[in-house]
């Protein structure tokens, strides 16, 4: 089966050109438009050419017919033919942004009995609108845009293959799975690259492929989403040579699942349509990370008030969103728009994709007013790439020593996650400095952790009134009276002056300002 063949080919391509130039406001979108109609009419004429004077095949492996490329070399692209990039902008050369296009309204059902979508409630977290970049404009129903009814038709068309495939193969998390396991056997370092555990990133496929599904028949939603991905992996340091792969995978994960003889050829054309126009939205998302800052959304999943002025708040980001235990991140909420704050991100990104967040209300609005009293699950909080210098040591021989003050423990909560899911031997204690005994907010979690890793120690300081079973006083005091720390590496967080007082007496004990680290007080 050479690629691009059948009838059904030309219309399915001219329809998303007509849909992509038609919905954009731009004062480029003529000219963007004509160029994809010319190049689109370019590759018509040369398949009729090719029917004229069609070239002998070259003999392929046997099932390679199934798959979306060359078994070797740059497999899933090498025999596709060229696209038209979107808007212009060739994602192997320099990129321009990318017009905003308004979104249209919600899918409409299609398709016979047995054929509908995966429901949207077995994956509550996807948003029938991609999260992200919130698109200007408001668009709805066939025709408004000026959309071409046959278009409509045309997208509506792949987009029951693609659902009836889906169903036929056993559903998203079973496709997820088998694709998983295909990419960790075929390209482990891509899934290395990715944060969470591999259940995690099970589920984030089948969510992605869920998505994809529900989102074919609105190109901007469509684009705008897989801009988003590709901005997402690029922060995860993926190389777009690494998603050759995937195409092929996610097709033989497809076809796999079936009974013998389910797999069709229009269910593999419409697929390898798919991912080869999805590739390049994601690759070119990947190339706007060089020009403008990338915005994760995330959705709430627990809030824990644990004093009446300080909430535990746990997120999901919909994308992978990678970080390194101990940095810090800054994050918007509904309420106060345009205003970032920044925290501390306890999360342990080796073992899931959830993200967490200490939080002292400072006053009753802003941001830590908001995330503390008038934050619940469900709600989307909006968050930056991750920053900061804090990083477990990378010498494997070196102790580490912890001193935090307040909710200055949520990076060490995090470092000391790592170690338990790394089985880390090195040597770890953690001094806790805190007013009272009511301040010790998340202890018990604390505790276990430390208990999960080989050599770990958590030490509450309790200032003032009753210490209950943990030493009493200033946590420089009982730093300096526990041992020598000259050859450890010293991570400092908390208020600013507890920072600046502690580093100075770690000085005056002999610790050379090289081995201490906190991030800069803002």
């Amino acid at each position: 089966m050479s690629s691009g063949s059948g009838p059904g080919s030309d219309p399915h391509l001219l329809s998303l050109l007509r849909a992509i130039r038609l919905r954009q406001n731009a004062p480029d979108a003529a000219a963007a438009g004509a160029s994809d109609a010319a190049a689109a009419l370019s590759e018509i004429a040369a398949k009729k050419k090719e029917k004229e004077d069609p070239e002998p095949e070259k003999p392929r492996p046997a099932g390679a017919g199934l798959l979306w490329g060359d078994p070797g070399g740059s497999t899933g692209r090498a025999r596709m033919r060229a696209i038209p990039p979107v808007g212009g902008v060739n994602p192997s050369g320099p990129a321009t942004p990318v017009p905003h296009i308004p979104p249209l309204a919600g899918a409409r059902p299609i398709g016979p009995p047995g054929t509908e979508f995966p429901s949207a409630q077995n994956y509550p977290s996807i948003p029938r609108r991609f999260p992200g970049r919130t698109l200007p404009g408001a668009g709805s129903g066939p025709g408004r845009d000026g959309m071409d009814p046959a278009d409509d038709a045309a997208l509506r068309d792949t987009q029951r293959l693609l659902s009836t495939s889906l169903t036929f193969a056993g559903g998203p998390d079973e496709v997820a799975g088998r694709l998983w396991h295909a990419l960790q056997q075929a390209q482990p370092a891509l899934l290395d690259s990715l944060p969470g555990a591999p259940d995690g990133q099970r589920a984030q496929l089948a969510r992605a492929i869920t998505w994809l599904i529900h989102t074919m028949d609105d190109p901007p939603a469509l684009v705008t989403g897989c801009s988003a991905v590709g901005a997402a992996l690029a922060e995860c340091g993926i190389q777009w040579n690494q998603l050759h792969l995937v195409g092929a995978a996610l097709a033989e994960s497809m076809r796999t699942g079936m009974a013998p003889g389910a797999w069709r050829q229009d269910f593999d054309h419409a697929w390898r349509w798919t991912w080869q126009h999805t590739y390049e939205w994601i690759v070119h998302g990947g190339t706007l990370t060089a020009y403008q800052p990338t915005v994760w959304d995330t959705e709430v999943v627990e809030h824990d008030l644990r004093r009446d002025d300080l909430a535990v708040v746990r997120l999901r980001p919909f994308l992978p969103m990678p970080y390194r235990p101990g940095q810090y991140a800054r994050f918007e909420v509904p309420g106060v728009p345009g205003i970032w704050r920044p925290y501390s991100l306890a999360g342990a990104p080796h073992r899931d994709d959830v993200i967490e967040l200490h939080v002292r209300a400072k006053t009753e609005t802003g941001v830590s007013g908001t995330l503390v009293h008038r934050t619940r699950p469900g709600d989307r909080i909006r968050v930056t790439r991750a920053e900061g210098e804090m990083a477990l040591p990378a010498e494997p021989g070196r102790g580490i020593l912890m001193i935090a003050g307040d909710t200055g423990v949520a990076p060490m909560k995090a470092m000391l996650a790592e170690l338990a899911a790394t089985a880390d031997t090195r040597q770890a204690v953690l001094f806790w400095g805190v007013r009272d005994l009511t301040e010790l907010y998340d202890i018990e979690a604390l505790t276990a952790l430390a208990a999960e890793c080989p050599r770990a120690t958590v030490i509450p300081i309790v200032a003032e009134g009753d210490p209950g079973p943990y030493p009493s006083g200033l946590v420089t005091d009982a730093v300096a009276a526990y041992g020598e720390w000259s050859r450890h590496e010293i991570y400092l967080a908390g208020p600013p002056l507890m920072i600046a007082g502690t580093s100075a007496a770690l000085q005056q004990l002999g610790v050379p300002p090289t081995r201490i680290h906190h991030d800069p007080p803002e």
